[in-house]
Formats: structure tokens, sequence, C-alpha cells
């Protein structure tokens, strides 16, 4: 599947503008650098079972970091695949409908997926917050757990900003009236 491109006129085609590219843009150096943390957090959990099996030395607190980092891996990707279609989609019974019903779909499917990205947002927020107030800490390293929580929050940002601006990409196709 290729990425969205300003300007590409197909049949069916979204229009990024430019704050769409921009956020295509953003969106994509997230999903880079979540994947970048897994690379990090492979080799680290490499390191301390090779560790752990040849010199009875494993990283301390490995299993405390892979819980932290993975949580912002995790949610670093979501905006990204949404952007460029990426999610699941089942087609099978829309693909022969007109463009502009399956816009229309598209449209309501991107706006709950931005309710969806803000609400989890919203929620991790307050979470890593009562998490913080309590001062929860890992067992080994002492790190503060709301650290993990929080660091999920700018990719559900990010997935709401890409599901409503789809949202409204869409409707545009439907205004304009898609090609049949």
């Amino acid at each position: 599947m290729k990425a969205p491109v300003a300007g590409d006129l197909s049949a069916g085609a979204i229009v990024f503008g430019p704050f769409g590219q921009r956020l295509l843009a953003v969106c994509k150096f997230v999903a880079i650098l979540g994947g970048l943390v897994f690379v990090g957090l492979v080799v680290m959990s490499i390191v301390s079972i090779v560790g752990r099996k040849v010199a009875s030395a494993p990283l301390p607190g490995d299993v405390e970091l892979l819980q932290l980092c993975a949580a912002f891996g995790a949610a670093s990707f979501f905006a990204y695949c949404h952007l460029v279609g990426g999610d699941v989609k089942v087609d099978f019974f829309t693909q022969h409908l007109r463009p502009s019903f399956v816009h229309a779909l598209d449209a309501f499917g991107s706006l709950l997926v931005g309710l969806f990205g803000a609400l989890i947002a919203w929620r991790s927020f307050a979470g890593a917050m009562t998490v913080k107030d309590a001062g929860e800490t890992t067992m080994i390293l002492s790190l503060p757990l709301w650290v993990g929580q929080m660091l999920m929050v700018p990719g559900f940002i990010l997935l709401a900003a890409a599901g409503f601006y789809l949202a409204a990409q869409h409707l545009r196709a439907v205004g304009r009236g898609a090609p049949e």
C-alpha cells in the first residue's frame, strides 16, 4: 500500500494537504522512534538472557524497562498505520458500493478512531497522574511507574489527530463527489 501523497487525484484517493503531509511526517517519525525503542528492547533482552545463561549476570530491571518502554513503542504505531490505511478493514461488503458511500463509511470509522484515540489519551494521562500521586515505582530500579503510562499519551493524541483528519478528508471526498 502506498502512502497518501498531496495532489493524488486517482479514484477514491484521499488528498493530503499541507497539514496532512506534516501530520503524516510526524506520525512516521514517531512510528520509527517506536520501532527503534523495540529494537533497543530486543537487544537489551538478548544481552540479559545471554548474561543470565553464560555468566549468571542478567541486566537488573530488564523486565521493568521492557514494560515501561513497550507501552510507548506500541502506542507509537497506531496513528501512522491509520493515516496510510494500514489498519484492518473488511471491505468485502463495500467493494461494489459507490465511492461516495464508502467515503462516508470511512469518515464515520475515522471519526470513531479519533474519538477512541482522544479517550485513551485522556484516560492514559489521568491514570499516569493517579500513579504519580501515589508515588509508585518499579521494584528493582525504583523508576516511577507513571512515566511509562505518560509516554503512551503522545501516540494516542496523534491517533486522535489522524482519525479526525482522515474523517474530514473523507467527508470532503463525499462533498466533492468522489468519482464513480
